[in-house]
């Protein structure tokens, strides 16, 4: 089986070729359209591929989000369950359980700071984050190029081109 990529090769020889030779259009449109069905047989494999592998990474996805959730739900009744072991133990005035796999304790936490009126507290202990740095806004450039505005160190960029598989 004929990789695509040399297929494409093929024809574009072929047309570079019947392009240079003397023929009517008719003979070249034949010439070119009995080389296109191999070519079009396979670009429509590979697009099958492509319409399977990205099948493929959905169900992943999915998977990975019912995965989360399922591990989110562990976690909660994890926490839900260690508080529940902690208030027992607080409400029958236990201390400290010790068995085979491990010991329980119920330990003081470190004290904390409440800050209940944050304007109130003084400049020297307040956090200053960074802010983030500037960005060109492309859409707003983008419209103001288009309008005929010439902004400086900003073009268009040469159009791409991507496959569309309906």
């Amino acid at each position: 089986m004929t990789a695509l990529y040399l297929l494409a090769n093929e024809y574009r020889a072929t047309a570079d070729k019947l392009a240079e030779m003397d023929l009517d259009e008719q003979t070249i449109a034949d010439t070119l359209d009995a080389m296109s069905g191999d070519l079009e047989v396979k670009a429509a494999n590979v697009a099958m591929i492509v319409r399977n592998i990205e099948a493929t990474a959905n169900a992943i996805r999915d998977a990975e989000a019912a995965m989360e959730k399922r591990r989110n739900a562990m976690e909660r009744k994890a926490e839900r369950l260690r508080l529940y072991l902690l208030e027992s133990m607080q409400h029958a005035g236990i201390k400290r359980v010790e068995c085979p796999e491990f010991v329980l304790a119920v330990r003081d936490n470190p004290i904390s700071v409440e800050v209940y009126e944050p304007a109130l507290v003084p400049v020297e202990f307040m956090r200053q984050r960074d802010a983030p740095p500037a960005s060109p806004d492309k859409t707003a450039i983008k419209e103001a190029i288009k309008s005929g505005a010439e902004i400086p160190g900003c073009r268009f960029a040469a159009s791409t081109q991507r496959l569309e598989i309906k």
